[in-house]
């Protein structure tokens, strides 16, 4: 039989920037089974594939190219495939770059490397050794085992294991590559909820218990168990046979849920996140695939694993800005995931103490169920909130109040623990020149030089250029002229310490924590009460628990406006409330004293007085008028490029070639805030859409008919969420 008979053709789609698959030849039948994994020839070298569905063009077989499947195990679920295609037709990314997102651990799909292990062999004569003698024992049970745990579990050397092998005492046996997920246990522990927390709980199983999609908002004040409350849902998927992805915004949140994960079902779940190495990326992703890997709590990537029995996805802390991926495919992965829930026909749980405003409004008008937990659990209260206003507090060149300060020494007399909020690592953000005014910027950004007085260096945040602090400006001159301008978390430290001598503090920041590990040390540290006083950035502003910590001290509440955000205030009261949620969270009552120059504001009077559903009605009502999101569309547009002359000239074009449309407002084009990042050029359009019109459709018809200078990288942003 010839070749092009045995075979069929079929569609491969392929994980490079291409907007659709290519067709090759496949062993017979193989058109049809979409998300079947293949190795594909392109160009000179192989690559994984997907089938995607039957052949789409008229090639004749005898010209096409042949793909080898992998093992039928080794395969895509349909339902992700279908997921792949809506996220690329709702951000505009190219099919090729969203199914890279799934084939994260190509290594996945190799063959397995067994580990080479020992059993149990025919026992030797004559006398034993006592290490040799634990070694026998700990082998009785039939067990294979590697060298090292050999070693490790019978307390002796890996040469003993070895010579004992030499006399056929142990015989050669193999292990697979990894150990197996252990399975959470449902029903590990009797778990013991409040009438509130029964009340969504009993919801969340009923719905998973239908195995259809449905979408809920977990409304529940900071300390009042969110998080209790949807592990019965997780504890339903388990019984019924289904897996359950978690998702966390930061992998600083991974560092304690873990440990409750584990408290409550008796094993650590699978994780998925960037600082995994390679290693066990492919451990989870096998696992995941095979459906061993029950359980996965993860970042924002970990929503396109491949799971093939997926009955319940968590999207925690709903409303944090992390879920949005800016670069490569951008999207939104709080709004995927319930794409993904509604396609995997499961339901999807969104929970926070500060909902977005999108959610809320979904929840309010009745498309998602609304489960609120209005108290704190046990017998914790919420904290008693304060206003600071620096204009009357503040001592020029001081950035913490009397009032704080005597906050922070009232804790120490009592033991207990304080926390200290400013989103800005370093020293200072600015370094100026005193003698004439120059401010010392990045070479490759158009942003400030931030400076880290411990290492003596200036370090831009945006690319990491640093350099060493000049003895002299650049521009004038004039020697040891600069002066730090404004705080950062190591200049309130440096304060506090002159103030409070005897506290033991430390800081909490991606510049003190380089990994999970280093997290987990300092929360272990702060945990056991080794630190008095912790201050961070954003890293601790949430889902953290501390029992001793009664005390939470913002040093600058106005930070958070950023022009032309829509979104900002909203910003600014979720992570300021969300800080004020980390005090009082025991028996002991909590404070929180908020530092600003604007105690008038809006933000800060819902802060004092609680009202989090006025403050966002009044949100909602602001951007109704504006016709800002949820009750319109946006789209930003971003070129970038090395010549910036090209950027602008790109810019200009596209923006004249914009079609007119009714509801339909094309602005710019402008500079980015950062006008110029890591060497490039930056130009942004912002189009703004009525709620009603398909402004991806609108884009496609614009776009599809320029041409973009290939020097020139255009990014497009379907609902942005920064304005950078």
């Amino acid at each position: 039989m010839s070749t092009t008979n045995a075979a069929s053709r079929a569609s491969v789609l392929v994980p490079l920037p291409l907007q659709g698959p290519y067709d090759y030849l496949l062993a017979e039948g193989g058109e049809g089974q979409r998300g079947l994994v293949v190795r594909a020839p392109l160009g000179k070298r192989e690559i994984l594939g997907v089938v995607w569905g039957k052949a789409e063009g008229d090639i004749a077989p005898e010209k096409l190219r042949s793909a080898t499947a992998l093992l039928p195990e080794q395969r895509l679920p349909p339902s992700l495939c279908d997921f792949v295609d809506w996220v690329a037709r709702y951000t505009l990314a190219p099919r090729g770059a969203v199914l890279a997102q799934v084939l994260r651990a190509p290594d996945a799909f190799d063959p397995e490397k067994p580990r080479p292990a020992f059993v149990l062999g025919t026992r030797p004569e004559g006398r034993l050794t006592p290490a040799r003698e634990k070694i026998l024992t700990l082998m009785a049970d039939g067990l294979a085992r590697s060298m090292p745990d050999i070693a490790e579990q019978a307390g002796v050397s890996p040469g003993v294991v070895k010579g004992l092998a030499e006399t056929g005492a142990l015989r050669s046996a193999s292990l697979p590559e990894f150990m197996p997920f252990a399975i959470p246990d449902q029903n590990y522990v009797e778990v013991t909820l409040s009438p509130d927390q029964a009340e969504a709980a009993l919801h969340l199983r009923e719905a998973v218990v239908k195995n259809e999609y449905s979408a809920h908002l977990l409304d529940g004040v900071t300390g009042s168990g969110k998080t209790e409350s949807y592990f019965e849902a997780v504890a339903e998927a388990l019984a019924q046979g289904r897996q359950a992805l978690i998702l966390l915004p930061e992998i600083a949140l991974t560092v304690q849920f873990l440990d409750r994960f584990a408290a409550r079902f008796g094993c650590r779940p699978a994780e998925w996140h960037s600082e995994m190495t390679e290693r066990e990326r492919r451990r989870t992703y096998r696992a995941v695939m095979g459906g061993h890997a029950r359980v996965v709590a993860g970042a924002r990537s970990a929503l396109f694993l491949p799971f093939p029995e997926l009955g319940l996805i968590i999207a925690d802390e709903e409303h944090d800005q992390a879920y949005k991926q800016d670069e490569g495919v951008v999207y939104n992965a709080r709004d995927m995931a319930v794409v993904r829930a509604r396609i995997e026909n499961c339901p999807v749980v969104l929970s926070s103490a500060t909902p977005s405003l999108e959610t809320w409004l979904n929840a309010k008008n009745g498309r998602y169920a609304w489960l609120k937990l209005p108290s704190r659990h046990g017998v914790a209260e919420m904290p008693e909130i304060l206003l600071v206003d620096l204009r009357a507090e503040s001592e020029p060149g001081k950035y913490l109040s009397t009032p704080l300060l005597e906050g922070l020494k009232g804790v120490l007399a009592s033991g207990e623990q304080a926390l200290l909020f400013l989103n800005r690592r370093g020293y200072a953000p600015l370094t100026l020149c005193s003698a004439c005014g120059h401010k010392e910027t990045c070479r490759n950004c158009s942003a400030w030089m931030v400076e880290h007085r411990y290492r003596g260096r200036l370090v831009c945040h945006h690319c990491g250029f640093e350099t060493k602090r000049p003895q002299k400006c650049s521009s004038c001159e004039a020697v040891e002229s600069f002066i730090p301008c404004g705080p950062g978390v190591e200049r309130v430290e440096e304060e506090l310490r002159a103030s409070l001598p005897d506290a033991r503090i430390a800081i909490a920041s991606s510049d003190t924590l380089a990994s999970p590990k280093d997290m987990r040390r300092l929360l272990e540290s702060f945990g056991r009460g080794e630190i008095d006083i912790l201050i961070g950035t954003q890293i601790v502003a949430k889902g953290h628990h501390f029992p001793q910590l009664t005390l939470a001290g913002v040093i600058d509440a106005d930070l958070g406006g950023v022009g032309g955000d829509p979104r900002s205030s909203e910003r600014s009261f979720q992570v300021l409330y969300q800080v004020a949620g980390r005090a009082g969270r025991a028996e002991k009552p909590g404070r929180v004293l908020i530092q600003t120059r604007n105690p008038d504001d809006p933000v800060m009077q819902a802060l004092k007085s609680g009202a989090r559903d006025a403050f966002l009605a009044r949100e909602a009502e602001t951007r109704e008028r504006a016709g800002a999101p949820p009750f319109g569309r946006l789209a930003a547009l971003l070129l970038a490029g090395p010549d910036g002359d090209k950027v602008r000239d790109a810019a200009r074009a596209l923006a004249a070639s914009a079609p007119k449309g009714r509801g339909v407002r094309v602005w710019g084009p402008a500079p980015a805030f950062y006008q110029v990042l890591r060497g490039k050029t930056r130009e942004r359009l912002l189009v703004q859409a009525e709620r009603n019109i398909d402004i991806q459709d609108y884009l496609r018809v614009w776009l599809g008919a320029q041409k973009i200078p290939s020097s020139v990288r255009l990014t497009v942003d379907i609902d942005p969420m920064s304005f950078f």
